[in-house]
């Protein structure tokens, strides 16, 4: 009786190669409900994939979010200080609107 090997073997950096390259999609749902009212429900979804392989399907969520990428998040400010200045303007227009014998701010 002889014991064959196989000649292939996966080792742990050629799986995740694989999975990076490819991905791999985990989704799954968790609901807890007591006779037979649903309380809560929690959406699980996890995707694992190479940065590439992300960019590809489209998600690149990691570049827009503030929290993550500091070019994003000075977009951010310079968009809210845009923003404010131009609403401030819109206010002393109907300030004055309102009260055109007087130009002073409303205290």
């Amino acid at each position: 009786m002889t014991i064959e090997h196989s000649t292939r073997g996966n080792s742990i950096v050629d799986v995740l190669e694989t999975v990076l390259d490819k991905g791999v999609v985990i989704a799954g749902d968790i609901r807890v409900g007591i006779a037979d009212v649903e309380l809560l429900t929690i959406k699980i979804r996890l995707i694992v994939a190479s940065v590439d392989k992300a960019k590809e399907i489209g998600m690149d969520w990691w570049e827009t979010d503030p929290y993550l990428n500091s070019k994003a998040a000075e977009q951010n400010t310079e968009q809210l200080e845009k923003e404010n200045k131009e609403l401030q303007k819109r206010i002393e227009q109907l300030e004055k609107n309102m009260n055109p014998s007087n130009n002073n701010r409303f205290v």
